[in-house]
């Protein structure tokens, strides 16, 4: 369609122009510039010398006309002095000719000058023209230095330049990895107090969290099975040491009192 076609041109041309516009450099532009200048100069200065050549050579060629016209003249004397008029009139003819020749070239030599007069005057127009354009470069290219460098200045001042700008999100990236390391840290050493954490390089028998806590209660129910067992042996378990001590001498003086007693009533049985 031509229209989109149209609106897409007019598109990539906007995009072209602005990668140009961040691209360009003053200082290089007028740069370059004046470098064109200064061979438009030279191509004038080549144009001159030129003209001033081709008019060199026509000038070359009038002299000699001059001395032909000269010679043809003395000839044309000679021979009608001579009595030969047929001779003579040749002489003239040709002098006629070569004196033609001298003003089609006297034309063109007033041409040539006035042409190499006004190249002359261009080549100083423009040559006061490039002084000029030189000097407003210079002055251009220090305010625009000046101006660039005021501005790198206030932007590393405020941090809105670019270079700022990717020192801050490299220092904001930094302190957000350390936070996440310390946070990384704190959530492991918590964990590794819980027991969560197993330690995979210690040697011992492999057993799991379950394990552990099965062989925990099964050495709790021995225990108590061992203390059941020895309050067993001991009695009620309850008495303290002194009493048990106290209550071994008490049957063992009941046990005696018994004998005693046995042994008065078998005397009784014997008296008559």
């Amino acid at each position: 369609m031509p229209g989109l076609s149209g609106r897409m041109s007019t598109v990539v041309k906007a995009k072209i122009s602005k990668l140009l516009d961040r691209a360009e450099d003053p200082s290089e532009t007028l740069e370059y510039s004046y470098q064109k200048q200064i061979e438009l100069l030279q191509n004038v200065k080549k144009g001159i010398a030129d003209v001033v050549t081709s008019k060199k050579r026509l000038q070359l060629q009038e002299e000699k006309l001059q001395q032909q016209v000269v010679k043809l003249d003395t000839q044309a004397r000679q021979a009608l002095s001579a009595g030969n008029e047929e001779l003579a009139r040749m002489a003239l003819e040709r002098k006629n000719v070569a004196q033609t020749e001298l003003q089609s070239l006297d034309s063109q030599i007033g041409q040539l000058e006035q042409q190499q007069e006004q190249m002359t005057a261009s080549e100083q127009k423009l040559r006061t023209k490039i002084e000029q354009f030189r000097s407003k470069k210079e002055v251009i290219k220090a305010q625009y230095s000046a101006a660039e460098a005021q501005v790198r200045i206030s932007e590393a001042a405020t941090g809105v330049g670019e270079e700022m700008a990717d020192v801050g999100l490299a220092m904001q990236r930094a302190l957000d990895k350390t936070e996440n390391m310390k946070a990384r840290a704190d959530a492991v050493q918590e964990l590794e107090a819980a027991g969560t954490f197993e330690d995979l390089t210690a040697l011992g028998s492999g057993d799991d969290d379950i394990d552990r806590q099965l062989k925990q209660l099964s050495t709790t129910s021995e225990v108590d099975s061992e203390l059941a067992k020895m309050k067993a042996e001991l009695g009620t378990g309850s008495a303290p040491a002194g009493q048990i001590g106290a209550g071994g001498s008490g049957a063992a003086g009941a046990s005696a009192a018994a004998e005693g007693s046995e042994g008065s009533e078998g005397a009784k049985e014997v008296t008559p």
